[in-house]
């Protein structure tokens, strides 16, 4: 199944340890691309981006919606 890309991005930023959380939510910042505080990243706006944002919403920071 091809998906359209929008062009639309989120830039995220982690401002909390994930040391001592739970191992999903600690995966999930390498999968954002972070897992080191100050880091930041830009990724593409889809849902499955949302969803994990949310996950760990305690520990980062939406900078920018683009």
């Amino acid at each position: 199944m091809a998906t359209k890309k929008s062009g639309k991005t989120v830039t995220v930023r982690q401002v909390h340890s994930g040391a001592g959380r739970y191992k999903n939510q600690r995966d999930t910042l390498v999968g954002l691309g972070l897992n080191k505080i100050g880091r930041v990243n830009t990724l593409e706006d889809t849902p499955a981006v949302r969803g994990m944002i949310n996950t760990v919403k305690h520990l980062v920071e939406v900078v920018q919606d683009a």
